[in-house]
């Protein structure tokens, strides 16, 4: 797995990740601790506020700045992107008041809604071979699980010495670093592109993503991930602090596990994918997240106090790694069903509609958090999460090689496209793009 990184470019990039998510981690505690602060056993409320914001955020510009992204330079317009989200990190200490949240969480997510994105569409056109790429996307799921497991960690230990507000300089310089460790990196080049408008270049992405079946599956196994996450999220603090009566270094714990649970998952998740299909994988994830959260439930429900927290963090562990089944290999599906041109526009679908599924579940699970038992909020958590799992199962046929057989009736026999063809019959790696505009039934 670690061989990626013998490639300079990919190395640059994955440690800027990695420092920027390790601040991103930092902000995350500190944020739920400032939520904490300001609004008490509200907390959650104001959370998931604020991160129903950011997947507004999320959903509404990141499929717009990828139209636009080809405009600019990439490597300048990831260190730009970054530059803006260090200085509003820097700004987050001095809140005193929730609306101020509001406001700069929607500002710092406006930046990493155009930078993720462009960000994930760089790495497939810098690691071309599929297991160079698939080992990436399982480093890239590493770099997120150090987020959830040792910035909870190094937060626990910062918040004891100097407070939580010092954290969010901690975010800022994050950012600083892998700002500077972009600008050190010669990107390629983005792929040239006709002369279609961003418009029109937003409309296609989100057209080859909801024309793919595999692809309408992963929506639907988002939204499995989306239900049980939020509840970590979001009602973590709530249930950590306010219910069980535990510390804010025991909140960072149960974060961590959820982080070590997806870390352990990384790991093996290429070694699976080498024996089982994408499909198989990631379908039986998506599938134990509603289990999961039925189970904890009923634990809830039965166990005495005492035994609560270590259920929990068995729990949020295990959630983790069924998480992780799901994320890991949801980059080769992006960069299987699409050219090279199209990649951006892809990712950008990919990171707008998955979020789109946390813009729907963050406010519920604080809504209910605050308002129903912890046992009722995972059993509708669960109910949204089911149903979504199954509908992958039922989106994502059984047979899906990406090599199809088809046929062109729109096109006569002598169109370049059709060389070497049967008559109009021919077979490829099938893509949807201008000429080939509905995926074929089979």
């Amino acid at each position: 797995m670690f061989s990626v990184l013998l490639n300079r470019t990919y190395r640059h990039l994955f440690f800027a990740q990695v420092v920027a998510l390790f601040g991103t981690g930092l902000m995350t505690v500190a944020l739920a601790l400032l939520a904490f602060d300001l609004a008490g056993a509200d907390a959650g409320i104001v959370l998931g506020t604020a991160l129903a914001i950011k997947m507004t955020v999320y959903v509404t510009l990141s499929p717009v700045a990828a139209g636009f992204a080809a405009r600019f330079p990439r490597r300048g317009f990831l260190i730009f992107l970054d530059l803006v989200r260090a200085s509003v990190a820097l700004a987050l200490p001095f809140v005193d008041a929730v609306w101020q949240i509001y406001v700069l969480i929607a500002l710092l997510q406006s930046a990493s809604a155009a930078f993720t994105p462009t960000f994930q569409a760089t790495i497939p056109d810098i690691l071309t071979d599929e297991d160079d790429y698939t080992n990436a996307l399982s480093l890239s799921r590493l770099a997120y699980d150090l987020e959830n497991l040792l910035s909870p960690m190094a937060a626990a230990l910062l918040v004891s010495a100097i407070g939580f507000h010092w954290l969010f300089t901690w975010t800022s310089a994050g950012f600083l670093v892998s700002a500077a460790l972009v600008f050190r990196t010669v990107l390629p080049a983005m792929k040239a592109v006709q002369s279609v408008s961003p418009l029109e270049r937003i409309k296609n992405g989100v057209e080859i993503y909801l024309k793919t079946p595999r692809l309408r599956a992963l929506m639907a196994l988002n939204l499995t991930v989306a239900a049980s996450g939020a509840m970590v999220i979001v009602n973590g603090v709530v249930l950590v602090k306010s219910e069980l009566g535990l510390s804010d270094t025991d909140l960072a714990l149960s974060m961590a596990a959820y982080g070590g649970g997806s870390m352990a998952a990384a790991f093996l998740v290429p070694k699976l994918l080498k024996r089982f299909p994408e499909r198989s994988v990631m379908l039986s994830g998506g599938a134990m997240l509603p289990i999961l959260l039925l189970v904890f439930a009923a634990l809830y429900s039965n166990l005495p106090e005492q035994a609560i927290w270590p259920a929990l963090l068995f729990s949020w562990a295990v959630m983790g790694a069924s998480m992780s089944a799901v994320l890991v290999p949801s980059g080769r599906l992006l960069r299987n069903s699409a050219h090279a041109e199209d990649r951006p526009l892809v990712f950008a679908a990919q990171f707008a509609l998955s979020h789109a599924g946390w813009l729907i579940t963050y406010p519920l699970a604080g809504w209910l958090g605050s308002t129903a038992s912890i046992p009722q909020t995972l059993t509708v958590l669960a109910l949204v999460a089911a149903p979504a799992a199954l509908a992958a199962s039922w989106l994502w046929p059984k047979d899906d090689p990406r090599y199809l057989i088809h046929d062109h009736p729109d096109l006569p026999h002598d169109h370049p496209h059709l060389v070497n063809a049967h008559g109009t019959r021919h077979g490829h790696d099938f893509v949807i793009d201008s000429l080939h505009p509905n995926w074929p039934d089979r």
